[in-house]
């Protein structure tokens, strides 16, 4: 954790989330150096932030969350935005994200699968032993083919985040 907070206040915050390393009393410059040091030593950096101090790190960082009742500038410097104010949504949004990206690689071997199978058959690669894929039932299986992709996405609405 890196903060400007005084440090009595982040030693207690940091005590709270179970968060062994944190730096208090931090500059806007220094935040940015901080993250563009565990940036070259290989980390993924987030970082929530809600004033004009927080906006050159938030802008540095790999995933900038901005609070909503912040600076204009911290809002448009990251990429998302806690529209309710809520720190606990950080940590759905990571659910929800990890949720999604399962979705996309269910999709994506749904999607493989389907036109390595269905594909060839419409193009007649088995028209030689006699087996002709008409091109309506094509039509039919490309249609239930996006639909599954589309109900299969629809399921995310229902995680418990």
């Amino acid at each position: 954790m890196l903060t400007g907070d005084s440090n009595p206040v982040t030693r207690w915050v940091a005590g709270e989330l179970g968060i062994d390393m944190y730096l208090a009393q931090v500059l806007p410059q220094a935040k940015s150096a901080k993250v563009r040091q565990l940036q070259q030593e290989g980390a993924k950096v987030a970082m929530v932030g809600d004033g004009v101090n927080d906006a050159p790190a938030i802008a540095q960082v790999d995933v900038g969350i901005a609070i909503g009742a912040g600076t204009d500038v911290a809002r448009a410097t990251s990429g998302i935005v806690l529209v309710r104010n809520d720190p606990r949504d950080i940590a759905r949004i990571v659910a929800l994200s990890k949720a999604s990206y399962g979705k996309m690689v269910q999709n994506l071997i749904w999607a493989v699968g389907y036109n390595a199978v269905s594909l060839p058959l419409a193009g007649g690669v088995l028209a030689g032993v006699g087996f002709v894929l008409p091109v309506w039932v094509g039509a039919v299986l490309m249609s239930l083919s996006t639909m599954i992709v589309a109900i299969n996405a629809q399921t995310l609405r229902g995680s418990k985040l």
